[in-house]
């Protein structure tokens, strides 16, 4: 019988809220996802070459940066549930390595881009040790521990000789086109942007993707169910310091200059954070969304408003609103209002006089959701 139950397919369409939904209803709406997914990366792939304005190409290299940003982020944050405010360690790190090697080495022209591996490298390696001492805490105590290690790496570079102290370290003059100037920029940007998305895909649907979710939702309950959960979670956390150690490099070569508060920047932190929490905190496109939308809101108060902190006062008072008013984010939210709507929808083609749901009724015994949303068999009174 326990044989017979696990190969038991649902032929009948899914019913939610005691509602037939339409069948086919999964496929197309994969299909519409895939659609919009190929339309957004060839605007993306094409927006340089459309929209020519220095301005606005600047604009979008930052974006294309916070994008990858907060990807990487979420991919340890938002999957395991431990908040990083330190991910300015591995920015600065990686920023101030490709500096100081482009500085030693000299090289000329786009082979500078060969060194953004080795900042997103240098990163990683810097994210064992202090994985090592943080992750044995656990949420807010591990949130303190990564604010305290940002401003010990914040007065090192103030402080170390080699650093450059308080002048940082100036990129070389790029002899490119005026007229695209930001372009290698943007699509080194892009690249590294749609790697970190894919990669974090990859992963959400691997096991060690499970073995994340499963540190987010009991962590005490992961780890007796067999999960190697410091390793699991030091993993994630070199892959996400890696990734923003290369993206550091890239914004070094785009902005021209490192200095110790700027690539050490607090607000790059709350920054992440607050794209990760606006657009669906630990959901893969949600993060992607909430950059897409600060970033260029954020450039755009920067040029209208003459005070310069203006952009940080909207954006303090932007979070505080998130996490009272939509705390699960734009994409969990939309998601479930388009359900309901779903649903609303089948109930009143249901209620019409002589008419059903698209695709017939489920055949008598498949299981089907209840207002609930737990399985139900008609007959067991579940």
């Amino acid at each position: 019988e326990g044989a017979m139950s696990q190969g038991t397919v649902q032929t009948g369409p899914l019913q939610a809220g005691g509602v037939q939904l339409p069948a086919g209803h999964d496929r197309r709406t994969t299909v519409a996802r895939l659609g919009c997914l190929a339309v957004l990366l060839a605007i993306a792939a094409i927006f340089p070459l459309v929209i020519t304005n220095a301005l606005y190409t600047e604009f979008a290299v930052l974006t294309m940066i916070y994008v990858g940003a907060v990807a990487a982020w979420n991919l340890f944050s938002g999957y395991t549930g431990y908040i990083s405010l330190g991910n300015a360690v591995f920015f600065g790190t990686g920023a101030y390595t490709v500096g100081l090697l482009t500085k030693q080495w000299k090289l000329p022209g786009g082979d500078i881009f060969a060194l953004l591996p080795l900042g997103g490298l240098v990163a990683a390696l810097v994210a064992v040790p202090l994985g090592l001492i943080a992750l044995r805490v656990r949420r807010h105590t591990f949130v303190v521990i990564t604010i305290a290690f940002f401003f010990i790496f914040q007065l090192l570079a103030f402080n170390l000789s080699f650093t450059g102290g308080n002048q940082g370290v100036s990129s070389p003059f790029f002899l490119w086109s005026a007229a695209d100037y930001n372009n290698p920029f943007y699509y080194v940007g892009l690249i590294i942007a749609v790697a970190t998305i894919t990669l974090s895909w990859l992963i959400r649907n691997s096991r060690f993707g499970l073995q994340l979710l499963a540190i987010r939702d009991d962590e005490d309950r992961a780890r007796g169910l067999g999960v190697r959960t410091m390793r699991t979670k030091l993993t994630a956390f070199v892959i996400s310091a890696g990734i923003t150690g290369m993206i550091g490099g890239l914004w070094w070569f785009f902005i021209g200059q490192a200095l110790p508060e700027t690539a050490f920047d607090p607000l790059f932190d709350l920054t992440v954070a607050l794209m990760a929490f606006l657009g669906g905190f630990g959901t893969l496109a949600g993060p992607v969304l909430g950059a897409l939308i600060l970033e260029p809101l954020q450039q755009w108060i920067g040029i209208t408003f003459t005070n310069g902190y203006t952009s940080d006062i909207v954006l303090g008072g932007l979070f505080l609103a998130v996490i009272l008013f939509m705390p699960r984010g734009l994409v969990p939210t939309g998601a479930e209002f388009v359900t309901k709507w779903r649903v609303a929808q089948a109930r009143r083609r249901e209620a019409a006089p002589g008419g059903s749901a698209p695709g017939g009724s489920a055949p008598p015994g498949s299981p089907t959701l209840g207002r609930s949303g737990t399985p139900s068999t008609p007959g067991t009174g579940t």
